[in-house]
């Protein structure tokens, strides 16, 4: 069967190895529940809620797959959607080779999701799984952003740090996911770019080193990353306002 006549079919890859440090000691940032659930719950929810995906990969810490999986038994999720739980690397990098080392092989697109962005909506998901599958080999969802940005010269942590260019804000936006790709090309960027030290922390940056062109669609408010402990104040109160609308 030619490429052009295969059927469509997209995988999430959820890398949920790292351990959070921002958000201060306890459990790894994936597992801090957010309304009674692990933020990872959530997250994958999130992707399985789309009904263009039909493969949710896990990719756990390389000593916590067994804990993933039970956990993910305890929960419910949509029977539809097959869910795998993988061992994961080192780096960010590694763990999301080897979610894609787990892909069934008649996967043809696949979405790169953080396991910090719990409640992205299905909408912004959807828009993702079709632009690729439009034809674009690399999307990202993102926002205008709201607040003017600063280049400045790096200096000692609490310094006055000079002020070297203002970019143009209009031409910036904040960069979400899940990210989209045609799974050919990600395997390429992923065999071809190597990053120093902790590895790529963004899967389109690798597939733009390729210099093939990374296309964006808009995201969604509620797609933040929850990082600091704020963001599971806000993370809390999204939830609560799904509830009380039966959205969720």
């Amino acid at each position: 069967m030619s490429d052009e006549t295969r059927p469509h079919r997209t995988a999430a890859v959820i890398p949920a190895a790292g351990r959070g440090v921002r958000l201060g000691p306890g459990a790894p940032k994936a597992l801090r529940a957010i309304g009674g659930a692990p933020m990872l719950i959530h997250a994958v929810r999130a992707m399985a809620r789309s009904r263009a995906v039909s493969v949710v990969v896990v990719v756990a810490p390389s000593d916590g797959a067994d804990e993933v999986r039970m956990l993910l038994n305890e929960h419910a999720l949509p029977d539809r959607t097959e869910i795998l739980v993988v061992p994961g690397g080192k780096t960010r990098q590694e763990s999301v080779r080897a979610g894609l080392q787990a892909l069934p092989a008649d996967i043809t697109s696949v979405l790169i999701h953080d396991a910090a962005r719990p409640f992205v909506p299905v909408d912004t998901v959807d828009s993702v799984v079709e632009a690729v599958r439009a034809g674009a080999p690399a999307v990202v969802p993102a926002l205008p952003l709201a607040d003017t940005v600063k280049e400045v010269e790096s200096g000692t942590p609490g310094d006055p740090e000079p002020v070297v260019a203002t970019p143009e804000r209009a031409r910036l936006r904040a960069v979400q996911t899940p990210q989209g790709f045609d799974l050919a090309t990600l395997l390429r960027a992923h065999e071809e770019i190597t990053v120093a030290g902790e590895g790529a922390t963004d899967d389109a940056g690798m597939v733009e080193r390729l210099g093939v062109t990374v296309v964006v669609v808009p995201g969604h408010e509620e797609a933040f990353k929850v990082t600091r402990p704020l963001d599971l104040v806000l993370a809390e109160a999204v939830l609560a306002r799904r509830r009380a609308t039966d959205v969720y």
